[in-house]
């Protein structure tokens, strides 16, 4: 029976609405927005590193609980996303090659129906989770499935069962990157979201790293033990450390700050987190319905998002360093670099891609700016790409150009945390956005890399380092694109920008600090100041604004 009363329990009722007066938000979290504190000087050290410590008490321990439980179990979910993915790549110059006798185009295979399985899934999984099953309940569980789907590639003794697995691991994952960006954009405001984004696909620098490191040592240490190949520990190590991650997902994810039912945070911080969210002209979450869905298709916003998104998710040279380097040899003819080293060596680049990440998201947040960072990595993987298919250049140039693909990864964040900027108006259209695009990758990247970077051919590619090369300079208009149409869209609308730089209607203007003069400053001061800015009409409406929010039932 409990069973069965958690599932019920998967769907969210119907919120119900609690509708309070500015005046009375001011009174109700006035711990939360007070402005006369002091900062331990450890603090205000660490908030030029992570802006949680600037804080005052109540919001901080607020900020921290959100980072501690949405963020820490986002990390590990990516961690682990990759970590199975780049396993892949990583086992079959590691023994499973030989093992099972692959040969040809297998290795591409395995993407290619990992792909497959992903466009299946993608949009399905989002509107699962807007309709019927509620995050904190689905991405668990499609964790859960594809974490066994994962280890039972360990007992594959042929290629044919490893095609159907990948293509499950495809379908279960493919909820997950969507998911996420949507989540953290419901929960954090635009100086906080794009070290949060970073902070996530950061993860995935860190599980490319550590699948090196974790191949390498399994090599060393468990390879025969038991029969069982090196290669194969890899999968079983990953099941073993992922279950358990999965298993804290059903208790660490909020949903939406509207509905969200986390036992860690308190009826008040529950009501607040809606409040800032509308502070800021953020919308709540509405139902999908079909209408809706081909709605979206009918506006610029998908299309000037997905042609530079899509572009960047097609662009994944990093993938094949390690085969670069297996190419490699001595004066004698044989391999120069052992097997732990060919996991090894290409960590350096996902470590310099971290570092790269999160201080271009660092000042990202400080200046409120997206596109010129996007730019820049751009423009590292444009080059890496050029150089690589230019070929015939010393080995040194060619480590420094597969390190550069690597750096241009900074991109994933900030045009995802771009997307939440530009679009808070629409929670629905930030779910699909990144579905649609991640299913339009998918399909392209699934025959793509047959073509481009065929396995006989590795490590010399005709033409794929240049067809990615050309990518990267067709995403760059594409971002340009984007900025035009941001930016036109927001004259169209007569929309202006509030305090956070979000374009929002006049009627959607709050600001609830509370600023230690603000009983002295006159009525008529306030109102003949927002009469120099909007018309009569939108003033009239600010007098007698108010906020009402959705909280779940449940949830207070």
């Amino acid at each position: 029976m409990g069973l069965i009363s958690w599932y019920k329990r998967a769907s969210a009722p119907p919120p119900k609405d609690l509708t309070y007066s500015e005046g009375e938000i001011k009174e109700k979290f006035a711990e939360f927005y007070r402005t006369d504190y002091e900062l331990p000087t450890f603090y205000r050290y660490m908030s030029y590193i992570w802006d949680t410590y600037d804080k005052p008490k109540a919001y901080r321990t607020y900020m921290f609980k959100l980072d501690n439980c949405v963020m820490f179990y986002f990390f590990l979910v990516f961690f682990m996303k990759t970590l199975d993915n780049t396993n892949i790549s990583n086992a079959y110059v590691s023994g499973m090659q030989e093992d099972l006798s692959l040969n040809g185009q297998q290795r591409n295979l395995f993407t290619t129906v990992y792909n497959i399985g992903a466009i299946v899934g993608a949009i399905p999984g989002q509107i699962t989770m807007h309709n019927y099953i509620r995050p904190a309940i689905w991405l668990p569980s499609m964790m859960m499935l594809w974490t066994i789907a994962v280890m039972f590639i360990a007992a594959c003794q042929s290629a044919g069962p490893i095609y159907a697995l990948r293509f499950l691991i495809g379908v279960f994952e493919s909820s997950n990157y969507p998911a996420v960006a949507q989540i953290i954009g419901s929960w954090y405001r635009p100086e906080e979201v794009a070290k949060r984004m970073c902070v996530y696909d950061i993860a995935s620098g860190v599980g490319s790293m550590c699948s090196g490191f974790i191949q390498a040592g399994l090599l060393s240490s468990l390879d025969g033990v038991n029969g069982i190949a090196g290669w194969r520990w890899l999968f079983i190590f990953d099941g073993i450390i992922s279950l358990p991650i999965g298993l804290f997902g059903f208790w660490c994810l909020p949903d939406y700050p509207e509905t969200t039912r986390a036992v860690w945070l308190t009826p008040t911080e529950k009501e607040f987190s809606v409040v800032r969210m509308l502070e800021m002209g953020k919308k709540s979450k509405t139902k999908m319905t079909l209408r809706k869905f081909f709605g979206f298709f009918k506006s610029w916003r998908i299309y000037g998002f997905n042609w530079p998104y899509v572009l960047f998710n097609m662009d994944s040279t990093y993938t094949y360093f390690n085969l670069w380097l297996e190419s490699l040899t001595k004066p004698n003819g044989d391999s120069l670099y052992s097997p732990q080293q060919l996991n090894l060596i290409p960590t350096g680049g996902y470590a310099a891609s971290l570092t790269l990440t999160y201080l271009m998201a660092t000042v990202s947040d400080h200046v409120g700016k997206r596109a010129p960072f996007i730019l820049i990595a751009v423009a590292f993987g444009f080059v890496g790409n050029l150089l690589m298919q230019i070929w015939y250049l010393p080995t040194r140039v060619l480590f420094m150009a597969q390190y550069f693909t690597e750096l241009g990864y900074p991109v994933w964040g900030l045009i995802l945390t771009w997307s939440a900027d530009a679009f808070q108006d629409d929670p629905e259209l930030r779910g699909i956005l990144t579905a649609v695009g991640n299913t339009i990758s998918g399909a392209i990247s699934a025959w793509l890399a047959l073509l481009t970077f065929p396995t006989p051919k590795a490590p010399h590619y005709v033409w794929g380092y240049g067809f990615m090369a050309g990518l990267n300079a067709l995403s760059a208009v594409g971002v340009m694109f984007f900025v035009y149409m941001e930016r036109r869209e927001i004259r169209m609308k007569k929309r202006v920008l509030n305090k956070y730089g979000l374009a929002v209607d006049v009627t959607d203007l709050h600001d609830y600090e509370i600023v230690e003069d603000e009983k002295n400053t006159p009525e008529s001061e306030s109102v003949d100041q927002a009469e120099s800015l909007f018309d009569e009409k939108a003033v009239e409406k600010s007098k007698t604004k108010v906020v009402t929010t959705a909280i779940d039932s449940d949830s207070v």
